[in-house]
């Protein structure tokens, strides 16, 4: 048996996984990924604030699931505006355009991306934090843009769309 294809169990508590600040807005706090699944799919915790907007876009090789842990997010998936609340889910199958913005304060979501291709966008438009570090800083939408063009994973079609003020 190739030993080097075999994967090891994966156990994070609460608060654990590498932490990343995303010039987008919001920490990620990384719980499962891509190298450590095989590629089968990533996984990270994104800690928002209310007000945090993202462009309409498609990842064009996964899907992407979003489950609410806390607060509030209004999902826009092609065309259509839903709120979703804690416990709530919203799947965007790949290839279809989405955006989302945060109308609660501490907001908290899973994100996950099946298969974990764009792993390596999310971690070109980030930057590592220390367990103390509170992860504020400016949105750089030029470097998530930068990051896209770089890595794939994502095709960024446009600003956000809402229509509405959710909040």
């Amino acid at each position: 048996m190739d030993t080097s294809k075999v994967l090891k169990p994966i156990i994070r508590q609460p608060g654990e996984g590498q932490r990343r600040w995303f010039y987008g807005g919001g920490v990620h706090v990384w719980k499962a990924t891509e190298a450590e699944t095989g590629g089968a799919f990533m996984l990270f915790e994104d800690q928002l604030e209310e007000g945090k907007e993202t462009p309409l876009h498609t990842h064009p090789e996964s899907d992407e699931t979003m489950i609410v842990l806390a607060g509030e997010i209004v999902m826009h998936l092609d065309g259509t505006e839903s709120r979703i609340g804690a416990g709530g889910l919203a799947t965007a199958p790949r290839g279809m355009p989405h955006a989302f913005k945060v109308t609660a304060g501490s907001t908290r979501v899973l994100c996950l991306h099946t298969p974990g291709c764009c792993q390596s966008f999310y971690w070109d438009a980030s930057l590592p934090l220390g367990d103390d570090d509170p992860g504020s800083g400016d949105v750089d939408f030029g470097r998530v843009q930068e990051s896209a063009r770089r890595n794939g994973g994502i095709e960024i079609l446009g600003p956000p769309p809402f229509v509405h003020d959710h909040t």
